[in-house]
């Protein structure tokens, strides 16, 4: 099930590709991610006003290195003028893709007509995705969700429009924007639009923690998935799935590789970082790894109020991991399914 995938002249070695998340798949979070070796991943959404006036912070958010290729680049904006000029830098910057945000259902983006807000204005997103595709050779992919509400579905004609701006790969979120990320992605939506493409490559995105839910929107047809949330934390994630769905392993994650990977991470932080910042962005990051682990509060406790990278550190490192837990209460490790027998996945996973 997983597989190579191809855009365009565009080989990825996997279709297992990690999202653009916003104030989360930074540089030192894709650093640990390329460790895992997924299909494609993306850096921070950008602006594209931003990056066409030439602001070093946005600029900031495409910084990569060689070990992250394939890596697509996500822009947001809503001016069709711009759209090919912008399109245009990131492929000169070296990027594999770039995708369009139209999914993004916070207020202040939408409130210029970007991310979701495109979804109201189909005409425009046309416009948009032609110039951009018109203006770079390499892939050109878009991020969607199912609609504006419940009201106001548009997957399928996403689909059309898509493949009628030459768009390469499709990626749907099962929500709609009014849902934000409250209830399930809807999966039966997302297997309809599988279904009515033609040449474009659907990608599911939406509740994939574990490899159940990855199987689940495979076995539907996509040609493959985004994760989003599940990489939190997680940078593994690819590995556990291609384990359990092509080798049919139980991967094996224990208390010391959550601690050791931990760790690793606090190091490209803090290369990376300005000290403050590190502490900040620090204190998120030890959570996600820290939040399937029961009796890991007190340490979370002591993350949260250390003043210091150094205070955070002799922390992290002296704290005895092998007093913690996973829920079903094994010390030793979390496996993760099995796959020799059909298993129902819920999509609210």
């Amino acid at each position: 099930m997983i597989k190579p995938l191809t855009l365009k002249k565009l080989h990825l070695p996997s279709n297992v590709w990690y999202a653009p998340l916003a104030g989360c798949s930074d540089y030192p979070f894709r650093r640990m991610s390329a460790k895992y070796k997924p299909g494609l991943m993306f850096t921070e959404m950008c602006k594209m006003e931003a990056l066409v006036r030439k602001e070093s912070s946005t600029y900031r958010f495409l910084d990569f290195d060689p070990s992250m290729h394939p890596i697509g680049a996500q822009l947001c904006g809503s001016d069709p003028k711009i759209a090919p000029t912008a399109a245009k830098i990131v492929e000169d910057l070296g990027f594999d893709v770039v995708d369009l945000n139209c999914g993004c259902p916070v207020d202040k983006v939408t409130k210029d007509g970007s991310g979701s807000a495109l979804l109201k204005t189909l005409d425009k997103l046309f416009l948009i995705l032609g110039e951009m595709v018109k203006s770079v050779a390499i892939p050109v992919t878009v991020k969607i969700r199912v609609g504006w509400d419940e009201k106001n579905l548009i997957h399928l004609k996403m689909v059309e429009l898509a493949e009628a701006a030459g768009v390469t790969a499709l990626t749907i979120h099962g929500r709609t924007r009014e849902q934000g990320y409250r209830g399930f992605s809807n999966r039966d939506l997302i297997q309809e639009a599988v279904n009515h493409a033609k040449s474009i490559h659907i990608i599911g995105n939406g509740d994939i923690f574990d490899p159940l839910s990855a199987k689940d929107l495979l076995d539907r047809g996509c040609s493959g998935i985004l994760v989003a949330r599940g990489t939190m934390g997680k940078p593994w994630i690819h590995q556990e799935i291609v384990e359990a769905l092509n080798e049919k392993k139980e991967f094996q994650v224990t208390p010391w590789l959550i601690k050791n990977t931990l760790l690793e991470h606090y190091q490209e932080i803090v290369h990376y970082e300005s000290p403050r910042k590190a502490l900040l962005s620090l204190r998120r990051v030890a959570c996600w790894y820290l939040r399937d682990l029961q009796g890991a509060k007190q340490l979370r406790d002591l993350v949260n109020r250390s003043q210091t990278l150094e205070e955070m550190f002799h922390h992290l490192i002296s704290f005895d991991f092998s007093s913690l837990t996973f829920e079903n209460g094994d010390t030793e490790s979390k496996k993760i399914g099995s796959f020799e027998s059909e298993s129902k996945c819920n999509a609210g996973l």
